[in-house]
């Protein structure tokens, strides 16, 4: 009887090894699709137990764990059994960062991009896409753009997010300076700038902001302003 219990209790380890194991991978799964890039380890690890996630894969663990505990009185099938659900919250922990690299680098871009495969049309909107697209490239960014935003014939505009404390109107008054822009607004938060015939601007939102570039002229017309032409921060509960 004891061999029987003892085989039962390692078949119980085994099976809460596994349900660990894919615990971690379903945290670095979720993490890496819908996490928050600016979280910390720490950070991306309580979001995974405050939306229930983790807590459920913590109690799938659990229950192999206390089968095996009542099963064997053996110390040491006790002390695996108890450190298999510890072991998994450490590893959960340690592959958040990796997760959340992951989804930097798949769903987010260095630079903000305005032309698709669906602009290649001969039309002004597509035109005045790629306009804001070379726009765009002439200069240094900061932070990560989502492609949140809109463009047509009054523009392109792009959020993005930062990972760091970064002074974000500073920043671009010295990219636009380098990149030959010239600077004509600046109020601390909100810095617009024109070459020849094209206009820039970007907003500090806080944790992030929004960049725009279009034609320097029709972005003045009130018509294109109130339609959202130039750098405007998303209302609140937007992305």
């Amino acid at each position: 009887m004891t061999n029987t219990r003892k085989v039962v209790a390692v078949v119980l380890l085994v099976i809460e090894g596994g349900l660990a194991a894919l615990g971690v991978l379903f945290h670095y799964g979720l993490t890496a699709e819908y996490g928050d890039i600016t979280d910390s380890a720490l950070d991306g690890l309580r979001s995974g137990f405050s939306t229930g996630t983790g807590a459920i894969a913590l109690g799938l663990v659990a229950v192999p764990a206390l089968f095996a505990v009542v099963v064997s009185t053996q110390p040491w099938i006790r002390v695996a059994a108890a450190s298999i659900p510890v072991l998994m919250v450490v590893l959960m922990l340690a592959v958040t960062p990796s997760a959340l690299r992951h989804k930097l680098d798949v769903q987010y871009d260095a630079v903000p991009q305005c032309v698709s495969l669906e602009d290649m049309g001969p039309g002004p909107g597509t035109r005045a896409a790629r306009a804001s697209q070379q726009a765009f490239e002439s200069i240094d960014h900061i932070g990560y753009f989502g492609g949140g935003g809109g463009s047509g014939v009054g523009g392109c505009d792009r959020s993005f997010v930062l990972t760091d404390d970064v002074d974000v109107v500073e920043h671009y008054r010295a990219a636009l300076d380098d990149a030959g822009w010239r600077v004509v607004e600046d109020d601390g938060q909100r810095l617009r700038a024109e070459k020849d015939d094209m206009a820039f601007e970007v907003v500090d939102c806080g944790h992030g902001g929004v960049v725009w570039a279009g034609a320097a002229r029709l972005s003045q017309q009130p018509v294109l302003r109130d339609r959202g032409a130039g750098a405007v921060c998303p209302a609140a509960g937007q992305p």
